[in-house]
C-alpha cells in the first residue's frame, strides 16, 4: 500500500433535473432567514415542519426523508392513478381501494391496542371513513365541490365531477343528541385533528387549539376519535385544511369500482342492458396517516446548530444549549466529537459530508450534493496527538485496510483518512466544549493501492 495525494476531478451525474440554489439553508445579509426546529426522539433528530424539511434539504441537503431513498418526496398517492385521473383538477393524495382498506386495518388495530371493544371500533371507523363531500381547489384558486369523480369504463377516456346524493356521499355535519350515544362522539364525525391516540393526552393539553391542529396533520396521529370544537364549524375547517399542504393527506380520494346498467343505443338491441364497471373517486378521510419526516444525523443536526445558528432542538418542552447537545451527542455516539470535528472540516470546505456507513466507513464527501456528483471520498476519521499516537477508533490491519480500498475502489470512490491532531496538553475538560475546535489540526491521506505492473510500465513509458 501507498499513501499518494493524487486528487481527481468528481464525477457529475449524466441527468441533472435540479438547479443549485445555496451551499447553506441561510441567506446572506439576514434577508428570509429561518429559524428552523427539530427535536430528539429515541435519540435520533427529526425534523417535522414541512417547509422546514424543504428548508434544510434544499439548501444545502442536510438529512434524509425516512420514508425515502434520500430526498423526502414520499407520498401515499399512486403515481399510475394520477396520470390516470390527470384530467380531474384534484389537490388531494389518489390511491386504490385496496391500499385504503389497508389504512383502515392498521387504525383498527390502534384502536384496539387502546382497549376499545369491536363493536366500538367498527362504529369509529365506519363514521369516520364514510364518504365526504369536500371542496376541491383548483389551480386558479376558486373553489369547487364534488363528492367523487366518476369514470364510466375502461374505454371511456373522458372525467368528470359528479355530486352525489347527501345520503351517499355522507356529509359531515353536526349530529344530534340521539346519535351520540352510537359509540363515537361529535369528533367523530367531524374528524377532530385536536386529539390524537399516538400523541396521548399530556401533549395535547400544551398547545392551544390551532397548534393541535397543524400538530396532529404533521405528525401523523393515526385516527381522530374524541374531543370537541365548539368555534368551529366543520364546513370552515375542512376549507382550511383543503387549503394547507400539511394537511393534505388528511383527505383521500379512493377509486372504487361499481357495476352499473346501460342502455345500448342500437335499435335492434332494444330491451337489452349491458353491465359495465364506473370508476369512481370517492372523497374519504384517511385513518391512518403517513409523513415523511427528514432525519439529521448528530453531525448534521450540530453543525447547523452550532455553525448556522438556524435550527433549534427540542427535548421535550425547552431547547438544548449548544453545550447541552455536546454532551448529550457525545453520550449518544462515543466517538461524535471526533466525526464532527472531520465532517465540520469538511463542510467548511464546500464539501456536503453524508453518512459513510453503507462503505463502512465514517463520511462521502459530496461536491455541491448528491443530485449533481458521486461521492468522490469515504472518510475515516482519527483523533490523535501530536506524535499521531492515541487510541484508535478503528484499528486497521493491512488485511482490513485492502479490502476496505478494495470496497471503495470497486464503489468508484477514493479512501481518505482524516488525522485529527490534538495539542498533547488538550485535556478532557478542554473537550467539553466545541471550541476545543480551535487547536485542532487537520492532516489528510488519500490511500491507493499500489500495482506492481502498472508502476513498471509507467516506468517504462517514461
Amino acid at each position: 500500500m501507498a499513501a499518494a495525494a493524487a486528487f481527481h476531478p468528481p464525477r457529475r451525474k449524466r441527468r441533472v433535473f435540479e438547479s443549485y440554489e445555496s451551499p447553506f439553508p441561510v441567506e446572506v445579509g439576514g434577508k428570509d432567514f429561518r429559524m428552523c426546529q427539530a427535536e430528539i426522539l429515541h435519540n435520533n433528530v427529526i425534523v417535522r415542519n414541512p417547509e422546514d424539511i424543504k428548508q434544510l434539504y434544499n439548501k444545502g441537503y442536510f438529512g434524509k426523508g425516512i420514508l425515502s431513498r434520500s430526498r423526502p418526496v414520499y407520498s401515499i398517492s399512486d403515481p399510475s392513478l394520477v396520470t390516470k385521473w390527470q384530467g380531474a383538477n384534484i389537490n388531494m393524495p389518489i390511491i386504490t381501494a385496496k391500499k385504503y382498506q389497508y389504512h383502515v386495518q392498521w387504525a383498527k388495530s390502534v384502536l384496539q391496542e387502546q382497549g376499545l371493544d369491536g363493536c366500538s371500533v367498527t362504529k369509529i371507523l365506519e363514521n369516520y371513513t364514510k364518504p365526504l363531500e369536500l371542496p376541491l381547489l383548483e389551480e386558479n384558486g376558486a373553489k369547487q365541490t364534488s363528492a367523487s369523480c366518476n369514470r364510466m369504463g375502461p374505454s371511456t377516456e373522458n372525467t368528470e365531477l359528479s355530486r352525489q346524493p347527501s345520503a351517499d356521499t355522507g356529509n359531515v355535519v353536526d349530529p344530534s343528541p340521539e346519535d351520540e350515544d352510537k359509540g363515537c362522539k361529535k369528533a367523530c364525525l367531524e374528524g377532530d385533528l385536536a386529539f390524537d391516540p399516538v400523541r396521548g393526552p399530556k401533549e395535547q393539553e400544551r398547545s392551544d387549539l390551532k397548534e393541535k391542529a397543524e400538530v396532529s396533520c404533521q405528525e401523523g396521529g393515526f385516527l381522530a376519535h374524541c374531543g370537541c370544537k365548539a368555534e368551529e364549524s366543520t364546513k370552515q375547517r375542512s376549507c382550511a385544511m383543503m387549503k394547507s399542504k400539511e394537511c393534505a393527506p388528511e383527505y383521500v380520494l379512493v377509486q372504487e369500482e361499481e357495476e352499473c346498467s346501460v342502455c345500448p343505443e342500437d335499435e335492434t338491441s332494444h330491451g337489452q342492458e349491458s353491465l359495465v364497471k364506473k370508476e369512481k373517486l370517492v372523497c374519504r378521510r384517511n385513518p391512518f396517516r403517513i409523513f415523511e419526516y427528514l432525519q439529521l444525523s448528530l453531525e448534521e443536526a450540530f453543525f447547523l446548530v452550532y455553525a448556522l445558528g438556524c435550527l433549534s432542538i427540542y427535548y421535550g418542552e425547552e431547547p438544548l444549549t449548544i453545550l447541552k447537545l455536546w454532551e448529550v451527542f457525545s453520550e449518544v455516539k462515543p466517538d461524535f466529537k471526533t466525526t464532527y470535528m472531520a465532517y465540520h472540516y469538511f463542510r467548511s470546505k464546500g464539501w456536503v459530508p453524508k453518512v459513510g456507513l453503507k462503505y463502512g466507513t465514517d463520511l462521502l464527501l459530496y461536491r455541491k450534493g448528491p443530485p449533481f456528483y458521486h461521492a468522490s471520498y469515504s472518510v475515516i476519521a482519527e483523533l490523535v496527538d501530536d506524535n499521531f499516537e492515541g487510541s484508535l477508533r478503528r484499528p486497521l490491519s493491512w488485511k482490513t485496510l485492502s479490502g476496505l480500498n478494495r470496497t471503495t475502489a470497486n464503489a468508484s470512490k477514493e479512501l481518505m483518512l482524516c488525522y485529527l491532531i490534538k495539542p498533547s496538553d488538550m485535556t478532557e475538560k478542554d473537550m467539553s466544549t466545541p471550541e476545543c475546535m480551535k487547536r485542532i489540526k487537520v492532516q489528510e491521506l488519500i490511500v491507493t493501492r499500489w500495482v506492481s505492473s502498472r508502476e513498471r510500465c509507467e516506468k517504462e513509458e517514461l
